[in-house]
């Protein structure tokens, strides 16, 4: 067994142990495949990571940046409270009306609004505070998000951002991968904010070779 079947192998574990998809999940995922979106969702093992930083955290507003097909805002959905707020901005119209399907049969339509449009615009429309903000869009945009998602978080909020590592290329970024350059330019940013504490988890598995943000703001 090579080393990558061997991660995916105990990803595959991992997730069947602490993460598998319900009935709901599994639609969402079908959902998606059937209306030809592309298959860069969050693994169900991720899912249940950013559910519980929520639970943890007792986030009642959440903001998620890039919905995709809906199976992460299922996720962040279920982590709030009856009185909770999840607004989920997506560029896509094609994919809004997946999510916004996938959001109706999880039973979530009454705490989540799905909006679509430019992260940044709508980042910039919205007022604080919120509790956690869930990056996964353009990684190219991920520092000027950054700069947003601290104005509208309160203290002691989380910032959680996928694919910041990109299979290592955030080493040494290639001038013509925009995505790469703005993940290592997040991850500097990260590092270097005296009002954030953060890591970075690196991930292997059945996603591939990735990585995790999360900050929290300080208070």
């Amino acid at each position: 067994m090579s080393a990558t079947q061997l991660f995916e192998a105990v990803d595959t574990y991992i997730n069947s142990l602490f993460a598998a998809d319900d009935e709901i999940l599994s639609r969402a995922v079908e959902r998606a495949r059937k209306a030809g979106l592309p298959e860069i969702q969050v693994s169900s093992g991720q899912g249940k990571l950013i559910y519980l930083l929520a639970k943890m955290i007792g986030a009642k507003r959440i903001l998620e940046i890039g919905t995709l097909g809906g199976y992460s805002t299922v996720w962040l959905g279920r982590a709030l409270p009856k009185d909770g707020e999840l607004i989920s901005v997506e560029l896509d119209a094609a994919h809004v009306t997946v999510a916004r399907e996938t959001v109706k049969d999880a039973g979530l339509s009454e705490k989540v609004e799905i909006i679509e449009g430019r992260g940044l615009d709508e980042m910039r429309a919205l007022e604080p505070s919120f509790d956690l903000v869930f990056l996964d869009a353009n990684k190219d945009g991920y520092p000027a998000y950054l700069k947003q998602a601290k104005r509208l978080l309160r203290k002691g909020g989380l910032i959680v951002a996928d694919n910041v590592v990109r299979e290592g290329a955030v080493l040494e970024p290639s001038q013509v991968d925009p995505n790469a350059i703005g993940a290592a330019a997040f991850n500097q940013a990260l590092a270097s904010d005296p009002d954030l504490e953060a890591i970075v988890l690196q991930q292997v598995g059945i996603k591939g070779h990735d990585g995790l943000a999360i900050a929290r703001v300080k208070d």
